[in-house]
């Protein structure tokens, strides 16, 4: 049987003081998670693995995660952080790869204030560190990225993308042809995969199946079986839904598809991609 992998899910302990978006206003998620808060989810919805994922902008965040994972045998590998305009940021990202537990790492885009940050071509050396430490580059982006994303993947053809949370679509105002058009030339790119998460706090309060179809069944059409990940993005999920009721959606969406190919985006995707040759498999 194929592992079931949480390809996303969050960390944090406030008194760390580099979660900088992390306020108050967030209600219930501003307070520490670790592992004993998600054992018992993952337990319940048979969850073999995880990808534990950055949430701060520090290299500090990311060697704090990869302890934890050291010692949390469901967390199979770390997405973590590593400042890419650094002049020795080829040498750094090095560094961080020597732990086999680091999968991939993240920029945090979204947060960025160049919304052009991708197209900078000073990038590059730091980019192709990733790749040449056989890491993945998770783009946290939001549609107004997609183009300047997609010019990056072109010009690095050897740096496998993961694409979170379907890149943000506000679901509430609705999606745009635009942004399907954006993201089908991403699709275009072998490299280049999906995540299926952060949906429901892009969306309506209390949406369910019904309103994410449409949306699932585009980026299937896009991607296919073989390049969609199924994540949680818990706690941040906590905002908008239970773990529950987010792995049951998921469920539900992808319902329709052969065996094979909800095994491959429940599991069998992220240990390919995340986990081949580095990682706790």
């Amino acid at each position: 049987m194929t592992l079931r992998i949480d390809a996303h899910q969050h960390f944090w302990t406030l008194k760390r003081g580099d979660y900088g978006w992390l306020t108050p206003d967030f209600g219930p998620i501003y307070r520490d998670f670790g592992p004993a808060d998600l054992i018992p989810l993952v337990m319940r919805n048979g969850i073999d693995k995880t990808i534990l994922v950055q949430a701060a902008p520090t290299e500090s965040e990311t060697h704090f995660l990869l302890g934890i994972a050291e010692v949390t045998p469901f967390v199979a590998g770390v997405v973590g952080w590593a400042d890419f305009e650094s002049k020795d940021a080829p040498w750094r990202i090095a560094d961080l790869a020597r732990n086999k537990l680091l999968v991939g790492l993240r920029p945090m885009v979204q947060d960025l204030p160049d919304p052009k940050w991708l197209a900078r071509h000073d990038l590059a050396p730091a980019l192709n560190a990733v790749a040449d430490a056989g890491l993945i580059f998770d783009a946290l982006v939001l549609p107004e990225h997609l183009p300047t994303l997609a010019a990056m993947i072109w010009r690095h053809p050897n740096l496998p993308v993961v694409v979170d949370h379907v890149a943000k679509p506000n679901l509430c105002k609705g999606i745009s042809e635009t942004f399907w058009n954006d993201m089908a030339i991403l699709a275009k790119q072998p490299q280049c995969v999906c995540k299926l998460s952060g949906l429901l706090t892009e969306a309506r309060k209390g949406a369910g199946v019904e309103d994410l179809k449409p949306v699932f069944n585009r980026m299937h059409k896009l991607f296919g079986g073989e390049r969609i990940l199924w994540g949680s993005d818990w706690p941040v999920l906590s905002l908008a839904a239970s773990y529950d009721d987010w792995f049951a959606i998921a469920q539900k969406l992808t319902g329709h598809l052969l065996p094979t190919e909800r095994d491959a985006i429940f599991g069998g995707n992220a240990k390919r991609i995340y986990l081949s040759g580095r990682g706790r498999g």
